[in-house]
């Protein structure tokens, strides 16, 4: 049977841990495959550490922050068949896990995404300021990192996360990803059902300039391999 390996990067988030782990936990029981939960401690100075042991998942400390560095520091550590990449802040439906490996049955599958919803927005019109970014993440094939999944056999091939990039780090690599799938006759599964649920936190305590800015794909695309450009992104991360 396939193993499972999900891969939570975390920093400073003993608020949202506990739930998103819970979720994980009852998915991966419904999913009845062997399994095993990763957290990368990006460094944090609050309970994140504790939280995750107290849930028996395995912790690992990367210092360095770099989003993508998290990540594969996450997987070069997992003994999963199968990666899965899920946000810390982020709850995962049920039946997700059941999903995802129903879908990697077929060989052909190499990964894929799955969609993400918002919880309740202090800024109303926040989710449709998201509508317009889902609309052109479709268009683009940008699928968002907060729910990504991968064959280990082919994340090692395509050598990970590329740690030059912070920010974005998650569609540039489901461009190579899906670059790869085409090349070798495979594909992707992007699953719009169940969707994953996202914290609105950064769209409700961020101003609205910034908001817009740094959630703006062209931005982004310009600028993710200059890492003082998102020095604030990561050194005053809102929580």
């Amino acid at each position: 049977m396939v193993k499972v390996s999900v891969i939570i990067p975390a920093y400073n988030e003993e608020q949202c841990l506990p739930e998103t782990l819970e979720r994980i936990s009852k998915a991966l029981s419904i999913a009845a495959c062997p399994s095993e939960i990763i957290v990368v401690d990006n460094d944090s100075q609050d309970g994140t550490k504790q939280i995750a042991e107290a849930f028996g998942a395995k912790v690992l400390l990367e210092e360095e922050h770099n989003i993508s560095r998290v990540r594969n520091t996450g997987a070069e550590n997992s003994i999963g068949d199968i990666l899965i990449f899920i946000d810390a802040d982020t709850l995962v439906p049920d039946t997700l896990f059941q999903k995802i490996t129903a879908v990697m049955d077929d060989e052909k599958c190499l990964g894929g995404a799955v969609a993400v919803g918002y919880g309740g927005f202090e800024r109303d019109w926040m989710k449709f300021y998201l509508m317009g970014w889902a609309f052109w993440g479709k268009f683009f094939n940008m699928a968002q990192g907060a729910a990504q999944f991968c064959r280990k056999s082919v994340f090692n091939k395509l050598e990970g996360y590329d740690q030059t990039i912070f920010m974005g780090e998650d569609v540039e690599f489901y461009w190579r990803l899906s670059k790869f799938a085409k090349r070798n006759e495979g594909h992707l599964h992007f699953i719009e059902h169940p969707k994953v649920t996202t914290s609105t936190r950064r769209f409700d305590k961020m101003s609205l300039m910034k908001t817009f800015l740094l959630t703006h794909p062209i931005l982004i695309r310009l600028t993710w391999r200059k890492k003082s450009f998102w020095k604030d992104w990561y050194e005053k991360a809102v929580r």
